[in-house]
């Protein structure tokens, strides 16, 4: 399952859709602006602040199956992704495209259009100004 670039581990959203049929977890590293227009509508999906994430996932198993999320970047699920690496664990992935990747193919989300974005590009959405 997956693939690896420069030795870290990659699932499609195809896969990380099954594996969190089947449990695992998903770990949403959007900030909370973006969480708040369009979230993952699964099971198991968890926030916290990226400082606080490795010690989050450091209280489950190193077998537990873990998968970091973005937009479509990763640098901040490599990030983690070594860190857990280093300690141990054995089944975490990344979001390969991210929540974009996801959303794209059609894989279940919540969308609160009150919280509708703005900005030219992804990397700069932002909350729409109250009218």
């Amino acid at each position: 399952m997956g693939f690896v670039i420069s030795g870290l581990p990659f699932v499609t959203p195809k896969e990380a859709y099954e594996l969190c049929s089947h449990g695992a977890m998903m770990v949403d590293l959007r900030g909370e602006y973006l969480r708040a227009y369009k979230a993952f509508k699964i099971n198991n999906v968890y926030h916290a602040p990226l400082e606080k994430i490795v010690e989050l996932l450091s209280t489950y198993s190193k077998k537990a199956v873990i998968i970091c999320a973005e937009t479509s970047s990763s640098e901040k699920s490599k990030i983690i992704i070594k860190e857990m690496l280093a300690i141990g664990y054995e089944n975490i992935y990344i979001l390969a495209g991210g929540f974009l990747e996801w959303e794209r193919d059609g894989f279940p989300i919540v969308e609160d259009k009150n919280h509708r974005l703005t900005g030219s590009c992804v990397c700069q959405l932002k909350p729409r100004k109250k009218k």
